[in-house]
Protein backbone atom coordinates (compact mmCIF):
# COMPACT_ATOMS: atom_id res chain seq x y z
CA UNK A 1 0.00 0.00 0.00
CA UNK A 2 1.19 3.48 -0.91
CA UNK A 3 0.60 5.42 2.32
CA UNK A 4 0.82 9.14 1.62
CA UNK A 5 0.02 12.43 3.37
CA UNK A 6 -3.18 13.83 1.83
CA UNK A 7 -5.00 17.15 2.10
CA UNK A 8 -8.68 17.83 1.47
CA UNK A 9 -10.48 21.15 1.67
CA UNK A 10 -14.26 21.17 2.05
CA UNK A 11 -16.92 23.81 1.82
CA UNK A 12 -19.71 22.77 4.19
CA UNK A 13 -22.92 24.24 5.50
CA UNK A 14 -22.24 26.29 8.63
CA UNK A 15 -24.72 24.48 10.88
CA UNK A 16 -24.71 22.80 14.26
CA UNK A 17 -23.56 19.20 14.03
CA UNK A 18 -21.78 19.38 10.66
CA UNK A 19 -18.30 19.11 12.18
CA UNK A 20 -19.41 16.10 14.25
CA UNK A 21 -20.97 14.44 11.21
CA UNK A 22 -17.91 14.95 9.00
CA UNK A 23 -15.45 13.80 11.68
CA UNK A 24 -17.83 10.90 12.39
CA UNK A 25 -17.47 9.75 8.77
CA UNK A 26 -13.78 9.25 9.45
CA UNK A 27 -14.04 7.64 12.87
CA UNK A 28 -16.84 5.34 11.72
CA UNK A 29 -14.51 3.85 9.11
CA UNK A 30 -11.49 3.89 11.46
CA UNK A 31 -9.66 6.49 9.39
CA UNK A 32 -7.35 8.63 11.52
CA UNK A 33 -7.12 12.37 10.87
CA UNK A 34 -3.72 14.04 11.21
CA UNK A 35 -5.24 17.52 11.20
CA UNK A 36 -8.70 19.11 11.10
CA UNK A 37 -9.46 22.81 11.09
CA UNK A 38 -12.73 24.58 10.40
CA UNK A 39 -13.85 28.18 10.24
CA UNK A 40 -16.42 30.47 8.66
CA UNK A 41 -15.78 31.79 5.16
CA UNK A 42 -16.64 35.18 3.72
CA UNK A 43 -20.22 33.80 3.54
CA UNK A 44 -21.35 33.17 7.14
CA UNK A 45 -23.63 30.32 6.02
CA UNK A 46 -20.58 28.35 4.77
CA UNK A 47 -17.57 26.99 6.65
CA UNK A 48 -14.34 25.70 5.20
CA UNK A 49 -12.63 22.61 6.56
CA UNK A 50 -9.02 21.63 5.93
CA UNK A 51 -8.35 17.96 6.64
CA UNK A 52 -4.96 16.24 6.67
CA UNK A 53 -4.69 12.47 6.74
CA UNK A 54 -2.32 9.67 5.81
CA UNK A 55 -3.77 6.83 3.73
CA UNK A 56 -3.45 4.83 0.52
CA UNK A 57 -4.99 5.75 -2.87
CA UNK A 58 -7.99 3.39 -2.59
CA UNK A 59 -8.94 4.60 0.89
CA UNK A 60 -8.54 8.21 -0.18
CA UNK A 61 -10.90 7.74 -3.13
CA UNK A 62 -13.47 6.15 -0.79
CA UNK A 63 -13.18 9.10 1.61
CA UNK A 64 -13.72 11.64 -1.17
CA UNK A 65 -16.77 9.72 -2.45
CA UNK A 66 -18.26 9.56 1.06
CA UNK A 67 -17.71 13.29 1.57
CA UNK A 68 -19.28 14.11 -1.80
CA UNK A 69 -22.37 12.05 -0.82
CA UNK A 70 -22.84 13.98 2.43
CA UNK A 71 -25.65 16.53 2.01
CA UNK A 72 -23.90 19.10 4.24
CA UNK A 73 -20.83 19.11 1.97
CA UNK A 74 -21.02 21.75 -0.76
CA UNK A 75 -17.65 21.09 -2.42
CA UNK A 76 -14.68 18.72 -1.96
CA UNK A 77 -11.23 19.81 -3.16
CA UNK A 78 -8.26 17.46 -3.20
CA UNK A 79 -5.16 19.52 -2.36
CA UNK A 80 -2.79 16.54 -2.25
CA UNK A 81 -0.90 17.06 -5.50
CA UNK A 82 -1.57 20.69 -6.37
CA UNK A 83 0.35 23.84 -5.38
CA UNK A 84 -1.05 25.21 -2.12
CA UNK A 85 -0.14 27.59 0.66
CA UNK A 86 -0.46 25.85 4.02
CA UNK A 87 0.24 27.06 7.57
CA UNK A 88 -0.52 26.02 11.12
CA UNK A 89 -0.34 27.94 14.36
CA UNK A 90 1.90 26.67 17.14
CA UNK A 91 2.46 27.87 20.68
CA UNK A 92 5.47 26.70 22.68
CA UNK A 93 5.60 27.60 26.37
CA UNK A 94 9.03 27.28 27.94
CA UNK A 95 8.87 26.89 31.73
CA UNK A 96 11.44 27.29 34.54
CA UNK A 97 13.48 29.81 32.55
CA UNK A 98 16.65 31.39 33.85
CA UNK A 99 17.92 34.69 32.45
CA UNK A 100 20.36 32.70 30.30
CA UNK A 101 17.45 30.59 28.97
CA UNK A 102 15.54 33.74 28.07
CA UNK A 103 18.53 35.08 26.13
CA UNK A 104 18.66 31.81 24.16
CA UNK A 105 14.90 32.01 23.47
CA UNK A 106 15.29 35.58 22.18
CA UNK A 107 18.09 34.42 19.83
CA UNK A 108 15.91 31.57 18.50
CA UNK A 109 12.95 33.93 18.00
CA UNK A 110 15.09 36.36 15.97
CA UNK A 111 16.74 33.61 13.93
CA UNK A 112 13.50 31.87 12.96
CA UNK A 113 11.37 35.03 12.62
CA UNK A 114 8.80 33.87 15.14
CA UNK A 115 7.47 35.94 18.02
CA UNK A 116 7.15 36.03 21.77
CA UNK A 117 3.46 36.34 22.63
CA UNK A 118 3.68 36.36 26.42
CA UNK A 119 6.48 36.68 28.95
CA UNK A 120 6.73 36.17 32.69
CA UNK A 121 9.30 35.86 35.43
CA UNK A 122 9.95 32.14 34.80
CA UNK A 123 8.12 31.37 31.52
CA UNK A 124 8.08 32.51 27.91
CA UNK A 125 5.35 31.84 25.31
CA UNK A 126 6.45 31.67 21.68
CA UNK A 127 4.06 31.80 18.72
CA UNK A 128 4.87 30.33 15.32
CA UNK A 129 2.77 30.43 12.16
CA UNK A 130 4.70 28.16 9.86
CA UNK A 131 4.33 25.00 7.83
CA UNK A 132 3.85 21.75 9.72
CA UNK A 133 7.42 20.68 8.88
CA UNK A 134 8.96 23.94 10.13
CA UNK A 135 6.86 23.77 13.30
CA UNK A 136 8.01 20.17 13.86
CA UNK A 137 11.61 21.35 13.53
CA UNK A 138 11.03 24.18 16.03
CA UNK A 139 9.46 21.79 18.53
CA UNK A 140 12.46 19.47 18.19
CA UNK A 141 14.87 22.39 18.68
CA UNK A 142 13.09 23.73 21.78
CA UNK A 143 12.80 20.20 23.17
CA UNK A 144 16.53 19.64 22.64
CA UNK A 145 17.55 22.92 24.31
CA UNK A 146 14.89 22.86 27.07
CA UNK A 147 14.17 19.15 27.71
CA UNK A 148 11.05 18.40 29.78
CA UNK A 149 10.33 22.14 30.11
CA UNK A 150 8.19 22.87 27.07
CA UNK A 151 4.45 22.72 26.55
CA UNK A 152 3.22 22.49 22.95
CA UNK A 153 -0.19 23.56 21.63
CA UNK A 154 -0.80 23.49 17.91
CA UNK A 155 -3.74 24.03 15.64
CA UNK A 156 -4.33 22.12 12.46
CA UNK A 157 -3.18 23.43 9.12
CA UNK A 158 -5.24 25.68 6.93
CA UNK A 159 -4.62 25.64 3.20
CA UNK A 160 -5.59 27.53 0.08
CA UNK A 161 -4.81 26.80 -3.54
CA UNK A 162 -1.81 28.75 -4.78
CA UNK A 163 -2.28 31.55 -7.31
CA UNK A 164 1.17 31.43 -8.89
CA UNK A 165 3.54 29.36 -6.76
CA UNK A 166 3.39 27.20 -3.66
CA UNK A 167 4.98 26.94 -0.29
CA UNK A 168 4.28 23.38 0.77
Amino acid sequence: MNMKKRWISLYVENQIGVLAKISGLFSGKSYNLDSLTVGETEDTSISRMTIGLTCDDITFEQIKKQLNRSIEVIKVMDFTDIPIHKKEILFIKINSCSDKDKEEIFRIVQTFEIKITDYGKKSVLVECVQTEVKNNDLIALFNQIFPNRIEVVRGGSVAVEAISSAER
